[in-house]
């Protein structure tokens, strides 16, 4: 079996380069080679001609091997360089390879040569592997910590955007329509609408949002998704898309990957701003250990295959490097929030898969997200909530929420709504007020994420002595109270933060209901 392989030649002997060349091609490698003779004609052919080894006469017109071994670390230090010399010396030759070289053959023994040489493109492979896993781990480890970071900030900022627009809302009710204040509170909404929209982005990124996967069909969600692309795209960009009829299913949050989709889609036509072909594609794909081996964190086995492919400008190395961490954007200012893939990254490994880049300056980008692949029909989706015609109620609600401004914002709403309400700001105080209060709690509302003790362990205490009262969990945040890897305990009642008091109201009635 023959192996091509591009070789650079430095040695200004014909007779000498022929004897090279029929060596290699004994020894089963088939070679493209130029060849030079002086420095700088040997700076031009690295960047020309991209060799994949050096092979290198060391006593030359002009100057000795060891030049060209300098510049060879200096443009091209992952390439193999190999000194073929008749007269280079074993002193010469320990020196070389102290300063880079690879290995050393003597023109008159030249029998080594594609032994040498084959063993020399295998360790050169070995470490560009190594390397690439190394630089693999390197981002996912930034990625982490900057998820983590993420994670607490929209955390908290999830409890101030509770309190700022739940007092919109209720100042907002408290006003008569031709209240000149009624615009101004509406642009704070708004805002803060906004704002709730890039912490959720934060959330998803850093893992930490709260999502309901079910066994969902990839194929019904880019389908139902192409409607909505052809609006946000534009005429100018052709959509294709290429469907596998025998697609596998996968155990995923529909809604999240309808914005993985979205958020891919709106990044490939920013990058086609002179129109261009949009490609949707879906598949079965079998990763094995080889591929596993070389991308961190991949499970090897079924997975289904979602790629999107755009003809735009492509990405350089550089960018690529930084692609899925947050603020990063290569848009002009004020054009995106550099949030969008950093979105997408952190949706698809928090739902069990990898998603990787391929992509190069003018030839376009493909995004490929692998997620498991799991053997059961697809599960139908949940019906959508119904306004209610009253979210009025009578019963008693016990609220323990650490936060003072959450904990008297939700207060005030229920109390609004006609419920009895008690408060504690922790788990001890909610116990030794359960305890003295005489009649029923109807139900529990509590943050899940409390200093000394949780909302799950609270919910546990007191339902011991309070079976028939029922929990609603409130966070804006995920631990492993009542979820597990950012996925929700089927059947557990939840309320996402921000939430709004219309929100609250409705689900506290569904749960007593």
């Amino acid at each position: 079996m023959s192996d091509e392989i591009r070789v650079l030649f430095v040695d200004d002997s014909p007779t000498d380069l022929e004897l090279i060349e029929r060596e290699l091609r004994n020894g089963g490698l088939v070679v493209t080679s130029e060849v030079v003779a002086t420095e700088d004609a040997f700076k031009r052919a690295i960047q020309e001609f991209d060799p994949q080894l050096i092979i290198c006469d060391y006593t030359l017109p002009g100057a000795d091997g060891m030049v060209f071994l300098t510049a060879a670390g200096e443009l091209c230090p992952d390439v193999p360089f190999i000194f073929c010399s008749g007269t280079i010396g074993e002193e010469r030759a320990v020196e070389a390879m102290k300063r880079g070289a690879t290995d050393y053959v003597l023109k008159d023994r030249l029998s080594a040569l594609s032994v040498r040489v084959r063993r020399a493109l295998r360790e050169a492979a070995e470490r560009r592997e190594r390397q690439a896993l190394e630089e693999q781990l390197r981002q996912a480890q930034k990625v982490e910590a900057i998820g983590r970071l993420a994670g607490g900030v929209a955390h908290d900022f999830n409890n101030l955007l509770t309190v700022i627009r739940g007092y919109v809302d209720i100042s907002l009710a408290e006003l008569p329509p031709e209240s000149p204040v009624r615009s101004d509170l509406e642009e704070a909404r708004d805002a803060a609408d906004r704002a709730a929209d890039l912490t959720r982005q934060l959330l998803a990124f850093s893992r930490r949002q709260i999502i309901e996967p079910r066994i969902s069909d990839l194929n019904a969600i880019v389908e139902s998704s192409e409607k909505l692309l052809r609006r946000l795209i534009g005429e100018d960009i052709e959509i294709a898309i290429v469907l596998n009829p025998h697609l596998g299913r996968a155990k995923v949050d529909r809604a999240q990957i309808e914005q993985v989709i979205v958020n891919l889609a709106i990044n490939a036509r920013d990058a086609m701003p002179q129109g261009g072909r949009l490609t949707f594609e879906t598949d079965n794909v079998d990763l094995d250990n080889a591929y596993a081996r070389a991308h961190t964190a991949v499970q090897p086995g079924p997975h289904v295959m979602l790629a999107v492919s755009d003809t735009g400008q492509g990405m350089d190395r550089g960018t690529l490097s930084h692609l899925f961490e947050p603020f990063f954007t290569t848009k002009e200012f004020g054009k995106g929030t550099g949030l969008g893939l950093a979105t997408v990254y952190g949706i698809v490994k928090q739902s069990g898969g990898n998603i990787w880049v391929y992509s190069e300056p003018g030839r376009g980008t493909t995004f490929k997200i692998y997620l498991p692949r799991v053997d059961e029909p697809a599960e139908p989706l949940a019906p959508k909530e119904t306004d209610r015609a009253t979210l009025r109620g009578s019963e008693t609600i016990l609220v323990v929420e650490d936060e003072d401004a959450v904990r008297t914002l939700t207060r005030r709403v229920l109390e609004s709504k006609g419920y009895t309400v008690l408060d504690a700001n922790q788990g001890l105080a909610a116990i030794e007020l359960a305890e003295k209060h005489d009649g029923p709690i109807h139900l529990l509302v509590t943050d899940v994420i409390m200093p000394q003790m949780s909302g799950r362990a609270l919910a546990q205490a007191l339902s011991a002595v309070r079976p028939s009262m029922r929990v609603l969990y409130v966070s804006g945040y995920t631990n492993n109270a009542i979820v597990h890897q950012g996925v929700l305990d089927p059947g557990t009642p939840f309320l996402q933060k921000p939430f709004t008091p219309k929100a609250l109201a409705s689900k506290v009635r569904d749960i007593l209901d």
